[in-house]
């Protein structure tokens, strides 16, 4: 890369997706401009060809962290073969087994009918509490453009009690990953060891949607060492400047941000 060349970041910041690429690259220490795409495309005739692909951000994160190795002063990554292997596996753990239950538990949160049994215990945790500053109206306003993807059944949505299935669906799915993510955390600070990697920091995007909720960060704080374990890396700095970025994007289409 040129010297004093500047990456570049297109997407809405509160997709998983691109905070996910965020918090890696204000991990990384590294300079890059966030482009949201709808003023781009108001601009250009196109989106770059990347955009396009639909890049899977683990991917990137990945590349980010290998490309960038002497620029940087965290390895996210590993710093040989067993710890990149371990690192792997909860990336893949997180893809496979987390993201799913995650996701679709943070969408029927959000959006429970009024009648729902689950709408009492549903409502955004009070941006004072403990690390949940970040859960401020307009993130949770604009869960509908982020999770909308996840569940389009609309007449499932309309119907109190088979949403309220639904929830109870994916509370017991995702507890059920919890649950092994609490024993390797009874040993451990994070989940490949003693040290924040691209395992913990994958997690973040939809452990926060879920915490933004009442029920959710219930569901979080119901196992002690995840609970421990959220708040560590939630709290972490980099994650912080996403929440940030998150809350200023809708006045901002395009910035330059400096780790």
């Amino acid at each position: 890369m040129a010297q004093g060349a500047v990456l570049q970041v297109f997407g809405q910041p509160a997709a998983t997706d691109v905070a996910r690429v965020m918090a890696c690259l204000f991990e990384r220490k590294l300079k890059f401009e966030l482009v949201r795409t709808d003023s781009f495309k108001q601009a250009h005739d196109k989106v770059p060809r990347l955009v396009r692909m639909k890049a899977h951000s683990r991917d990137i994160c990945r590349y980010v962290c290998t490309e960038f190795p002497r620029l940087c002063t965290r390895s996210l990554y590993g710093a040989g073969a067993l710890e990149r292997a371990s690192i792997e596996k909860w990336l893949q753990a997180e893809k496979q087994r987390f993201d799913a239950p995650s996701s679709a538990l943070a969408f029927h949160l959000a959006f429970a009918p009024p009648s729902s049994p689950c709408a009492a215990h549903a409502g955004v945790v009070d941006d004072t509490e403990k690390n949940l500053d970040a859960c401020v109206e307009e993130n949770e306003a604009r869960l509908v453009h982020v999770l909308e993807d996840v569940h389009d059944d609309d007449e499932e949505e309309d119907d109190p009690h088979r949403h309220h299935a639904a929830v109870a669906e994916s509370e017991a799915k995702l507890l059920r990953v919890l649950d092994v993510y609490d024993d390797v955390l009874a040993g451990n600070a994070y989940l490949a060891g003693d040290e924040f990697t691209l395992a913990d920091l994958s997690h973040l995007p939809n452990a926060h949607y879920v915490a933004c909720t009442a029920r959710g960060r219930a569901l979080m704080s119901s196992r002690e060492n995840v609970a421990r374990w959220y708040d560590a890396i939630s709290a972490r700095p980099a994650w912080r400047q996403v929440v940030g970025a998150q809350a200023r994007s809708a006045h901002c289409p395009a910035v330059v941000l400096d780790p």
